[in-house]
């Protein structure tokens, strides 16, 4: 079975799909300030042939990956995430974020001013767990790395309009209670690409740590099902 690539979102570590019990799992780490660099970097580190998945960032990586080089992807699983290019209110953020990083702030503070987006209101109140766990994958991201995400992320463009031309078999992962990639985001993905699709699960944008078992079923369930190369 070919391995399975797992890019974790900005701001996230491997601890994000850490209870989704996933065998042979390689896990790079986003660290290059532009898509098309870590896209160059993840194929000359990467095995031959590959599953690639892929949260938030990681998976906008991951199709800018499968649309540059599809004869190594074997399979591909994009969660949470937005194909689209960015607004300019979402430019203004990332550059926000980098003016508070130049000016003392942590990764892990930068993750708790948005905590609720990203777990959810409700969540952040009743789980003390995954609230640390999200903290500390702040802290293990630190400034540096969090710095070449966010400038990573002003490199973006549309990837939509490519996806027609991408035949992978892909499995798309919306959560329900997503506020910042929401469902219709993932239905847009799934309607332009050829072979792929779509699962809603409870939960928000960190949805490999927060329904991490679920996750984890329909993810072995899917690679399972891939042709074997």
């Amino acid at each position: 079975m070919a391995p399975l690539v797992l890019l974790a979102g900005m701001n996230c570590t491997a601890d994000l799909w850490a209870d989704a019990e996933l065998d042979g799992v390689v896990l790079p780490t986003l660290d290059r300030p532009t898509l098309s660099s870590q896209v160059e970097v993840l194929l000359d580190e990467l095995p031959r042939s590959f599953v690639l998945v892929g949260h938030s960032l990681g998976a906008i990586v991951a199709m800018a990956l499968a649309l540059h080089a599809p004869e190594r992807v074997a399979g591909l699983c994009l969660v949470s995430t937005n194909a689209k290019a960015p607004t300019d209110a979402q430019r203004d953020g990332w550059r926000e974020w980098l003016h508070q990083l130049e000016n003392g702030a942590t990764a892990r503070e930068l993750q708790e001013s948005i905590l609720d987006a990203l777990l959810g209101a409700e969540v952040v109140s009743a789980r003390e767990d995954l609230v640390a766990r999200a903290l500390r994958m702040g802290d293990e991201t630190g400034t540096a790395r969090l710095r070449a995400q966010l400038a990573m992320q002003l490199t973006r463009a549309d990837l939509l309009s490519r996806l027609p031309a991408l035949t992978v078999p892909t499995l798309v992962v919306s959560g329900l209670d997503d506020v910042v990639c929401p469902p219709h985001f993932h239905t847009e993905i799934v309607t332009a690409l050829p072979d792929a699709r779509l699962v809603t699960l409870d939960g928000g944008h960190l949805l490999p740590l927060q329904r991490a078992q679920a996750f984890g079923g329909l993810l072995r369930s899917w690679q399972a099902q891939l042709p074997r190369g």
